[in-house]
Formats: structure tokens, sequence, C-alpha cells
């Protein structure tokens, strides 16, 4: 009982698990912040009132949160349909061909370092339990972890996305309108890498090497925005 608790715990320090929803949310707050900061530092550097660039802002938000859902259950759910029609042509193979497909399986373990015989025994025991489970995992790659889900990835990135551009479009109705694009810039820098940290840190991965990664690329994301902004500027007023 206490080693399987022990396993357990081991392997709850791992983060694999957590890649479907968490890319997904890290994308869609990160994304939320990016193009909302950017929309509204374009608009401020060619408005000289603060309505067009708060227009602007919700705007970006309202239509990035519902694209970025749309989008991600579109893709996931092509991707869960192609995994789908993997798993019926496997399960038409075993019945088809079964010598075939466990000579398959057993090289997929001598491939993994098992000896012939011992890949070949591994190979029928795991037929014998779960054929189509035994190939749809070591064969076509496809768990429980990383197998797609539409709707988990849908609403993750939609609500993550909201969020983020919550943050940037908050600068835009409560801050100085001489200083926005600085504040703007400063902020959306500011919130992107604590969110960097925040993603790395659930993920179990480097958050200084996260956090210079989006502040880098934000960096020259709001940068070009603004310069677009100049190089238009006709005044909104």
């Amino acid at each position: 009982m206490s080693e399987n608790k022990e396993l357990d715990n081991y392997l709850d320090n791992h983060y694999i698990n957590r890649s479907n929803w968490l890319r997904a949310a890290v994308l869609g707050a990160n994304d939320g912040i990016l193009s909302t900061a950017s929309i509204a530092i374009g608009v401020a550097a060619a408005s000289a009132t603060r309505e067009p660039i708060i227009l602007a802002a919700l705007a970006g938000l309202v239509a990035g949160a519902l694209s970025m859902s749309a989008g991600e259950y579109v893709s996931v759910s092509s991707q869960t349909d192609v995994e789908k029609a993997d798993i019926e042509r496997e399960k038409q193979e075993l019945e088809e061909m079964p010598e075939l497909e466990l000579q398959r399986l057993a090289q997929i373990y001598e491939d993994r370092g098992l000896k012939k015989e011992t890949a070949l025994l591994v190979a029928k025991e795991l037929t014998a339990h779960d054929a189509l489970g035994a190939h749809v995992r070591d064969e076509l790659g496809i768990n429980e972890i990383s197998q797609a889900k539409p709707f988990q990835a849908a609403m993750a990135s939609g609500a993550s996305f909201t969020v983020g551009g919550i943050l940037p479009l908050l600068v835009v109705l409560f801050f100085p309108l001489v200083y926005l694009e600085y504040a703007l810039y400063i902020f959306a820098i500011l919130f992107l890498g604590i969110m960097g940290g925040l993603a790395a840190k659930a993920g179990g991965s480097s958050v200084l090497k996260a956090v210079l990664r989006i502040t880098f690329w934000g960096t020259i994301a709001m940068g070009l925005s603004s310069l677009v902004g100049h190089i238009f500027g006709v005044n909104i007023a």
C-alpha cells in the first residue's frame, strides 16, 4: 500500500499531464495581453483621445477571445479526427493481420532496447491483455495525456485570452492619456513576465527562460505596432 502511495507521489511530481490545457491557457493569456496591448498602442500612437483606444482594445479583446476559442476547438478537433481514424485503421489491421501486428509491436519494444525474445513475450502478453490499447499507445503514440481534448482546449484558450486582454484594457481605462503608450508597454511586459513565470512554474520548466522569451517577442510586437501607429498617425479626434 505504501509503495503504491510512493509511486503516486512520484508521478504527481511530473507535469506532462498538464501539457494540453497548460499550452492552450498560456497561449491564450499571452496572446490576450500582447494582442490587446499592441492594438491599443497602435491606436494610441495615432489618437489624441481615449475613446478610440478603448473601443479598439475592447473590440480586440472580444474578437480575439472568440477567435482563439473557435480556432483552438477546430484545430484540436481536427487532431481528434485524425486520432480516431488511426485507431479505427489499427483496429481493422488487428482483425485482418494479427500476426503481422504482433511482430510489429514486438519490433517496437526491441527497438527500445529489449532483447528479441523478451520483446516478443511482452508483445504477446500485452496483446492478450488489450491488443488495441497496446498498439494505440506504443505504435500510434496516443495516450490519455497526449490525447486531444477540443472542448477543454477551447475553454482554456478563450478564458485565458479574456483574462490576459483585460489587463491592458484596465491600463487604457485608468492611466493618463499623455503617457499611455509607455504605460501600456511597461505594464504589458510586466504582465507577460508574470504570466510566463507562472506558466513555467506550473509546467516545471525554467522560469527565467520563459520570462525572457515572452518579454523579448512581446517587445518586438508592441514596438512594431507603435511604429505602424506613428507612420500612419493621422490623428483620430
